[in-house]
């Protein structure tokens, strides 16, 4: 017997559809054909198995307790997932009969382990091939039933997904426990959950907040200048050019070129009125601009919520809506944006079904040039699946929902968009030199729409404020300046992340990283996360009490600021995490060890409990009443003895440290709340010495760190922590 096993319901009906009849069906199956031609189609109904739980390896792992900490499986098991029992079952035994499997997953890793994960739960040993799908409609299916290709191919592809299934498992699992215990030592309530993508994330938000809260506005001053020209023949026509920032002062220029001073903004602009000039540069031309890509799902996601305000799950359900009931688009869950070579054919198809489903495209589906090919198609940029674009099929299967029906035609746009004449710029570039300083003037104005006329605006193009052309002066000819005008501004601050924001920060996340060659190495990765775990991980901060909106705008909770003042920068911040993904990648391709991989977490996990003893090195939300305790830093609590109340760790017995009761607020400095030391983030502690006070670090002898004391608290730039 040969079985199909599909990812979900609809891609195994989808199979059975293209398969010879007649069709019997089955709890969780479909029988094509008959006698020996006859196949049998099943499918998983997601992630059937699941990583099992601390408690299934170690019973004592069941309670959370910071001695068993950091928590690493000699061998990793996985568990059936409760409510999908019942097709596992049937999985099972269909696994057994069979003579030959083909993996029908959906084209990604997840896609990939899922089905592998059950074929090697049951320890099937027939031959599996492997199909891709990343189109509904019958004649894609039956295009990829014809052409399998050995499941081996792409196991360096399920190695990547089970690596990161089981870094999320290393990583989620202890640091959520040890910094949930050591909140709950301090009195705090509730699970502080700590993920390898979810808290860089969050960090992006926290400082993003941060730095809004704090922004401190400060004037800047434009120096605009009226000139025009003085040749006879020339175009008399004034133009206005702003001053261009000169390294002579460099002084009064912020790191963006702006000038700061006031007077000498009336210096540089008493220097040139009414004095003569020479353009020293003129430049015109026509630039073509070649269609966008049709779209991946971060690009959706990004566009839908700059366009609609849809939140990026929204968008990633509508559209799997879409791809899965009514077959109108392909695969949403890709991360290309390219197209293979071979789709090109089937063109007139899929602009005739676009015009069929959306009436407000049928005049671009008339207009489209079908002899154009645009860069789009292009197998070498395609790996398992392409860019998310229409099918062929010319109706819906039902209405379309408000929801569907623009997600459908902004997809739809996008891929007309490759069949329409490039959009042509006229620009204009005049510098003019007054003296020693100089000012430039620009102009763009649109000559051909092309693909444009496609594009959602908005803002009507006619409220748009137009400029006056520039002159067409020739360089070297003379200029004189009618009058300057001075106008001052004031720098604002950035705004607050939103879904579309937030999507393409995560997407290009080498933007928010400092050191220059991490930088580099990021900018040819996929960013934190992936393109179908985004929109799930902004979800799950919303979820875990992290995030709030704020209107349109994504903000962080008091919780999620607490959380990410506690955090060492290498948990907190998106380096690491980056690099993570891009190491799955190397896997995928089969350039990287996924044991070395793990191997090299799991000495980074243990780096983070270890060198934090205790649990008081986690500050909490607020400054605890109690004291801390003088060894290890963790909160102290009241307790009776028999020579009266005092203070004792709360970590007795396995610190016996302990302080008189009127101790309350010792010069020690363990009162206040915990600063973590910059080397190795254990406590400081202040101490006395001969040159008076300074902090040295809990640690020691380990770690000899010490630090300068500042009226009593150490003088170590920390980040806020709320």
């Amino acid at each position: 017997m040969q079985l199909y096993i599909a990812e979900k319901p609809s891609l195994g009906r989808a199979i059975a559809a293209a398969l010879p009849a007649p069709h019997q069906k089955g709890p969780g199956w479909i029988r094509c054909g008959q006698g020996n031609e006859a196949v049998t189609v099943s499918w998983c109904i997601g992630h059937l198995l699941e990583p099992a739980e601390p408690g299934s390896y170690d019973p004592r792992w069941q309670k959370w307790r910071q001695e068993d900490l950091p928590l690493f499986p000699e061998r990793w098991e996985v568990t059936p997932k409760d409510g999908v029992r019942q097709q596992l079952n049937v999985l099972e035994s269909l696994i057994r009969q069979a003579d030959t499997i083909v993996h029908a997953g959906d084209p990604d890793r997840e896609g990939q382990l899922l089905v592998d994960e059950v074929i090697r739960y049951f320890g099937a040993t027939c031959p599996v091939q492997r199909i891709l799908i990343n189109d509904l409609t019958p004649a894609a299916v039956a295009r990829a039933i014809r052409s399998p290709k050995d499941n081996r191919e792409y196991r360096r592809l399920s190695h990547s997904a089970l690596a990161r299934q089981r870094a999320d498992w290393l990583y989620g699992i202890n640091l959520t426990r040890f910094y949930t215990l050591s909140y709950q030592q301090q009195g705090q309530q509730g699970v502080y959950s700590v993920g390898r993508v979810q808290t860089p994330v969050l960090g992006l938000v926290v400082e993003r907040d941060h730095t809004i809260e704090h922004f401190e506005p400060k004037p800047f001053y434009r120096i605009e200048a009226t000139c025009h020209g003085i040749e006879p023949d020339s175009d008399p026509s004034p133009f206005t050019a702003r001053w261009l920032p000169d390294e002579a002062f460099r002084e009064h220029l912020d790191t963006e070129d702006r000038l700061l001073d006031k007077a000498t903004a009336e210096q540089i602009a008493g220097a040139v009125e009414g004095r003569p000039g020479t353009i020293t540069e003129s430049r015109f031309r026509d630039r073509n601009e070649a269609p966008p890509l049709p779209l991946s799902l971060s690009a959706l996601q990004i566009e839908a919520g700059r366009l609609f305000r849809m939140g990026a799950k929204d968008v990633l359900d509508t559209a799997q809506n879409l791809y899965e009931r009514h077959q109108l688009i392909t695969y949403p869950r890709s991360d290309c944006r390219y197209l293979p070579e071979g789709h090109y054919d089937q063109r007139e198809g899929v602009i005739r079904a676009i015009g069929q489903v959306d009436g407000e495209l049928t005049r671009a589906c008339d207009q489209a040039d079908l002899t154009r090919r645009t860069a789009a198609w292009n197998d070498k940029q395609v790996d398992a699946h392409h860019a998310i674009i229409p099918t062929s099929r010319p109706a819906a299967n039902g209405k379309l929902t408000a929801a569907e029906t623009k997600i459908y035609n902004l997809i739809a746009r996008f891929y007309l968009m490759q069949f329409s004449a490039d959009a042509v710029h006229r620009e204009g570039r005049l510098t003019v030199t007054i003296g020693e300083h100089r000012f430039r003037a620009t102009e763009t104005a649109i000559l051909t729409p092309g693909w444009k006329t496609l594009e959602i605006k908005l803002r009507d193009a006619a409220q748009e404020a137009r400029r006056a052309p520039l002159p067409r002066l020739e360089k070297g000819e003379p200029a004189l300046c009618d009058q300057t005008a001075i106008r001052e501004r004031k720098t604002q601050p950035p705004q607050h992340f939103t879904d579309a924001t937030l999507l393409s920060a995560m997407t290009n996340i080498a933007r928010f990283v400092s050191d220059p060659e991490l930088r580099k190495t990021l900018r040819e990765t996929d960013g934190l996360g992936t393109e179908a775990t985004r929109a799930a991980i902004i979800d799950t901060l919303f979820k875990r009490d992290y995030l709030y909106r704020d209107s349109r705008h994504i903000k962080a909770t008091d919780k999620g600021k607490a959380l990410i003042g506690a955090l060492p920068d290498t948990v907190s911040k998106p380096d690491m995490t980056a690099i993570w993904e891009a190491t799955l990648e190397t896997i995928k391709r089969g350039e990287g060890d996924p044991r070395q991989f793990l191997a090299d977490l799991k000495q980074q996990i243990s780096g983070f409990i270890r060198t934090r003893p205790g649990t008081g090195s986690t500050p909490g939300a607020d400054q605890p009443a109690a004291p801390h305790c003088p060894k290890c830093r963790t909160a102290m609590r009241e307790r009776e003895g028999k020579f009266g109340r005092f203070w004792a760790c709360t970590r007795f017995p396995d610190c016996n440290g302990t302080r008189p009761l009127e101790d309350s607020t010792p010069a020690d400095g363990t009162s206040q709340k915990p600063v973590p030391c910059p080397h190795c983030f254990s406590p400081l502690v202040r101490r006395k010495g001969k040159k008076g006070w300074f902090w040295g670090c809990s640690n020691f002898p380990t770690c000899r760190q010490t630090v300068d004391d500042n009226d009593g608290t150490p003088a170590v730039r920390l980040r806020k922590s709320t």
